[in-house]
């Protein structure tokens, strides 16, 4: 007797295809899946002509969709950028105050992109971009296990011990903050330098969790957001994380980033942006925290426990040294033509004949 065909049941059959709506407007670069879903609130989203008013809708390929009547743009590979912030700049596309933001300082040639979290308007260095708000949303995740690192000038006086506390959290006016890695490096005057790494990254974390131990501080500077660092980037420079190195640190996610068979490689474009003046004071990338830092990872993995970054830097590869003088890299210089010292004594060149 031939056995009859397994039926589908109640819920699977009621599951509809495709993605939910404010997923794929994410994935299009338009903004991040929570933005997405107050568009829908706002009524500034259609399916097939009609305007929705819920995120709880599954579409296709083949549902017309659009944002404040312009057809969503067709999904590309996610890219991810390292940008420079500097003091002074918002992070956010439109600013009700009319203050100068992130995104209008960013190069002509950059697409459509929305930022990896957010950093306080006064605050400086490395911020994450990507033209993919669901990959946005992933590296945003504490559970992702990244480890933000900050260098810190704050006015004030305080000890080692006091900031081996924060090991164990902290709870500033009601909020409850993660553990956090603090090293004091130097005193400078009546500042001290500190470097701090976090996995939370909650608003104004580091100033509020400072100031409980009464620090005030005065500067703050990203230095790398996981495996990403700021290295020799300069303020307002942008420039493309390759992709074999995204796909490298997203580990078991980057299945569901990874560039689809058949498509033209990306090649990562690299961008100066504005230029700006430099900051003041210690270079970020020249302070180095006492100790040993952990070693970068792949999203997902325990800090402690993640391998080295292969990657590291990224620029600058092969000892190839860099002419401030010139735009790239030269690997040597050419001898001087009214040179007459071939075959002569160290002694003897400079000597007049």
């Amino acid at each position: 007797m031939t056995p009859a065909p397994i039926q589908p049941t109640a819920a699977s059959a009621e599951t509809p295809d495709g993605d939910r709506i404010a997923k794929v407007i994410a994935r299009a670069g338009i903004c991040s899946r929570r933005e997405a879903e107050k568009l829908i609130a706002d009524g500034r989203v259609t399916v097939n002509d009609k305007v929705i008013s819920s995120p709880a809708l599954n579409v296709t390929g083949r549902d017309k969709i659009a944002v404040d009547g312009k057809d969503l743009p067709a999904r590309e590979p996610a890219r991810l950028w390292r940008y420079y912030k500097e003091p002074g700049l918002v992070t956010t596309a439109r600013d009700p105050e009319g203050r100068p933001t992130v995104f209008d300082k960013l190069p002509g040639t950059m697409p459509r992109v929305v930022s990896v979290g957010r950093l306080d308007v006064n605050t400086e260095g490395l911020l994450l971009l990507t033209n993919d708000g669901e990959l946005a949303r992933l590296l945003e995740l504490p559970s992702t296990g990244w480890t933000r690192r900050y260098r810190v000038r704050a006015f004030g006086s305080i000890t080692q011990p006091d900031l081996d506390r924060l090991k164990d959290g902290i709870t500033v006016e009601g909020v409850r903050y993660g553990s956090i890695e603090a090293t004091l490096d130097k005193v400078q005057g009546s500042n001290v330098w500190l470097t701090l790494g976090l996995k939370e990254g909650k608003n104004r974390e580091v100033k509020r969790v400072l100031g409980a131990l009464g620090l005030r501080v005065n500067r703050l500077i990203r230095l790398s957001f996981g495996p990403f660092q700021i290295g020799d980037l300069q303020p307002g420079e942008v420039k493309q994380v390759p992709n074999r190195v995204l796909m490298d640190q997203l580990g078991a996610h980057a299945a569901q980033f990874e560039q689809p068979a058949g498509a033209p490689p990306v090649r990562p474009i690299q961008h100066r942006g504005h230029g700006g003046a430099k900051p003041s004071g210690p270079k970020p990338g020249n302070d180095k925290p006492a100790g040993k830092a952990p070693r970068p990872h792949r999203a997902g993995a325990p800090d402690k426990k993640g391998g080295a970054n292969r990657h590291a830097g990224y620029e600058n590869k092969g000892g190839e040294r860099k002419d401030p003088a010139r735009k790239g890299p030269v690997k040597g210089r050419a001898p001087n033509k009214g040179m007459t010292n071939k075959g002569k004594s160290h002694a003897d060149r400079g000597r007049r004949p």
